[in-house]
């Protein structure tokens, strides 16, 4: 049983077509922009009235088109230096688009007005507009309060020609460089915005045109037509660019109630165009909808077909139109995705491998090919309760979670695939899953095989039970980059260290590598040590001091470094909380600092510190980094020597793991932790025992609503160390200390081949 996959279907781009003879284009690429006026005649056509097409020079103001069947002349502009002009300083662009001349291809203009802003321009703006590159909401008065995430223009008059002449002026003045053409709808329109992207991608932005549904004037005695501002229109930047400088005069001698007629008459005017449905061969179609229409029932070829459907009398048959619309697209989708599927099936048959050369799903890249046993793809075996593949290498382990949610998935969905294909000859129902494998294929997506019992039915009522064996795919859609703030390698970090009394033995070999890693290369980062003393030592700190020898460490870095001053921080405490130390160390930062909260067994590096600036970004994500702990050499190694090749980190990676149970270290902005705690105040009400049972990963967890990155960390790596647990703590940090010495003593085959020579030594 092979079920069919979604696929996303992509379009070939069309040709970028250039709309400048080649003789600017070379002067572009020969020649700087200057500052001030230009006298060349490679000038913005905005600016001088005249427009380069086709290879030759056209004057706009007569109104003609010229023929757009001929033939592409290509002249060479030769670029000569008039000694006689003055030097004029070189002022290069920031973007290369910018000075190539590349613009957006459109932008969409919404007339709306105070009374139905809140209502059909939120609809417009939820079901449509985000598939546009920029969307504008122009009205007469802005309401008292405006949509959030719209972006409103409010040009102060609510008479509808006015908020016309304003709106193409607008449009004209503030973005008639960055777009290629214009839409212009009423809010109570629905537009279908990939079919409007789509028909402007396939239109020459070198030409004047005004297209939209043609419709005559009150009268009907001319044969000029003017464009239903109820359907929408379109507008070239050439276009906006001659009708601007009449904009004044339409105001003033054109009267009209209607907007779109009053722009009609404006543009056969003084332009001598018309309004178009058909251009280019291609076809501008738009639906009138009726009253008390059901779009769900909808199915006639001019509805499924239409770009835009007018009138949309309110909100709530906007969304129903745009999921209707949406269950088409999807249709026509899934009909081309069987049609291409068919196309390669029969086109198989052509090659050298035959039927066999067209793998399974069709369409879908072929499932990765090892070229060595160690490239070779694991499946993992589960069951309707168990899986035997665990992330702590345990043999079983329980069936939980998003694995559980998975599996029920796939599950329902091979018995609907199994039911939509047999039907209505067999009626299945799942008794038991008898074997399940799957297993993730980087190039293709998650593949799965199930052995399923099924309780077959016939149209007569019988029954039987059946094992059906099915093979599914989940496969990789289309990437999706999602948007990032910008972030830099050269932001200071500041490396917080606290030391308990336990730990100072272990505060040598954390500066050595501090040394050799960030003062020896002169790294942009900064270590504070804290001190925690418990009550017993702080009281006889004036004659004998815990931290004597590590405060002596301290001065002979500084003494080797001139320049370089350690500070640190004493604390009296009988609880070391996470919590209670951060807060401590954020009052006396500022509110910018970068902080890296180390632990001491930590060895810092330039390139972690580089991942920590990355990774850390204020008011957006924190970073907790899952370091890699090497397994305690007295088992692992046992009487033998660790190899030299171990020393490199490639080996060393071999000879431990990534200690998931460890969250001590963390990389976060001294803001975001200010307002995590600011949240959290409400709750802990000087409760001290809250603190002392939470970390600085919970409280980002709880109160911060950051993305919180959790990831494995190759380049912090730890050396295999006992650590103390202080039972103080609450029972999950004390409980997840005890596993990560538990699992951090050896692996597995480790610990499996310890065992075997202490019994093979007892028995001998």
């Amino acid at each position: 049983m092979r079920l069919s996959p979604f696929l996303a279907v992509f379009r070939p781009a069309l040709p970028l077509i250039l709309g400048l003879s080649l003789g600017c284009s070379l002067s572009l690429l020969m020649v700087s922009w200057t500052q001030g006026d230009t006298d060349e005649a490679c000038g913005d056509e905005l600016g001088n009235g005249r427009l380069i097409h086709s290879g030759h020079i056209r004057d706009l103001q007569d109104g003609q088109d010229g023929d757009g069947n001929e033939d592409f002349q290509p002249r060479i502009v030769p670029y000569h230096k008039d000694p006689n002009k003055p030097h004029k300083k070189v002022l290069r662009t920031r973007y290369i688009h910018t000075e190539l001349g590349i613009r957006e291809r459109l932008l969409v203009g919404i007339l709306s007005s105070r009374a139905t802003l809140n209502t059909l321009g939120v609809a417009v703006n939820k079901t449509v507009a985000h598939h546009f590159h920029r969307t504008f909401f122009f009205t007469g008065l802005r309401s008292a309060k405006a949509p959030h995430g719209m972006a409103v223009v409010a040009h102060g008059d609510d008479r509808p020609v006015w908020l016309m002449y304003e709106t193409i002026r607008h449009l004209h003045q503030h973005h008639g460089n960055e777009y290629d053409w214009f839409y212009l709808a009423q809010d109570d329109t629905y537009t279908q915005a990939e079919r409007v992207m789509e028909l402007v991608n396939h239109l020459s932005a070198g030409q004047d045109m005004y297209m939209g549904r043609a419709e005559e004037f009150i009268g009907g005695e001319e044969r000029a037509r003017y464009c239903h501002g109820g359907y929408g229109y379109l507008l070239s930047r050439s276009l906006l660019a001659r009708l601007q400088p009449h904009l004044d005069s339409c105001r003033n001698d054109i009267l009209s109630v209607r907007p779109d007629e009053w722009l009609g008459r404006c543009i056969i005017d003084y332009l001598g165009l018309s309004c178009v449905e058909n251009h280019q061969e291609m076809t501008y179609r738009y639906f009138e909808l009726q009253k008390n229409v059901d779009p769900e029932r909808e199915d006639s070829a001019q509805f499924k077909g239409a770009f835009t459907v007018h009138p949309v009398s309110e909100p709530f048959l906007m969304y129903r139109l745009h999921k209707r619309y949406n269950q088409i697209e999807l249709d026509w989708t899934y009909a081309q995705i069987q049609q291409l599927q068919n196309q390669i099936n029969n086109i198989s048959e052509l090659t050298p491998e035959g039927k066999a050369g067209a793998t399974w799903p069709i369409g879908i890249n072929p499932p990765f090919r090892p070229k060595t046993r160690f490239e070779v793809i694991n499946w993992e075996y589960f069951t309707e309760e168990h899986i035997y593949s665990c992330a702590d290498s345990s043999p079983k382990c329980e069936l939980r979670g998003a694995d559980r949610a998975d599996v029920n998935s796939v599950l329902e969905t091979a018995v609907g695939r199994l039911n939509e294909r047999y039907q209505p000859q067999l009626r299945f129902r799942k008794r038991r899953l008898l074997n399940g494998y799957r297993r993730f294929d980087p190039t293709r997506g998650m593949e799965y095989v199930l052995d399923l019992a099924l309780e077959a039915f016939t149209q007569k009522g019988h029954s039987q039970v059946i094992a059906k064996r099915v093979s599914l795919l989940k496969p990789l859609s289309a990437v999706e980059i999602i948007p990032m703030p910008y972030v830099t390698e050269a932001t200071r970090v500041q490396v917080i260290l606290p030391v308990t009394a336990h730990d100072q033995d272990f505060v040598g070999n954390f500066l050595d590598m501090y040394v050799m890693n960030a003062l020896d290369t002169h790294d942009n980062a900064l270590l504070t040590f804290l001190f925690v003393y418990d009550p017993f030592d702080a009281q006889r700190v004036s004659q004998t001091d815990v931290f004597a020898g590590v405060k002596a460490m301290i001065g002979e870095v500084e003494k080797r470094y001139g320049d370089v001053k350690i500070p640190w921080i004493s604390v009296k405490t009988e609880v070391p909380s996470q919590v209670k130390l951060m807060d401590i160390i954020s009052k006396k930062h500022p509110v910018d600092t970068l902080f890296f909260l180390a632990s001491v067994w930590t060895e810092v590096n330039a390139d972690f510190l580089n991942r920590c600036r990355m990774n850390a970004i204020s008011n957006w994500q924190v970073f907790f980094p899952i370091h890699f702990q090497e397994y305690s050499p007295a088992l692992v190694y046992r009487d033998q020597q660790p190899s030299a090749a171990s020393s490199f980190a490639s080996e060393a990676l071999r000879d431990g793991h990534f200690d998931r149970h460890v969250f001590e270290e963390a990389c976060f902005y001294n803001a975001d932790y200010m307002a995590a705690r600011t949240k959290m105040a409400a709750d802990i009400l000087d409760n001290d025992e809250l603190l002392e049972s939470m970390d600085v990963y919970e409280i980002f967890v709880r109160y911060s609503g950051l993305h919180v990155f959790r990831a494995v960390e190759p380049a912090l790596v730890q050396k295999y160390v006992h650590r103390e647990c202080n039972p103080r703590f609450s029972e999950d940090i004390y409980h997840r200390c005890v596993l990560s010495n538990l699992e951090g003593l050896a692996s597995r085959s480790h610990l499996a081949m310890a065992l075997f020579e202490q019994e093979q030594a007892n028995s001998t």
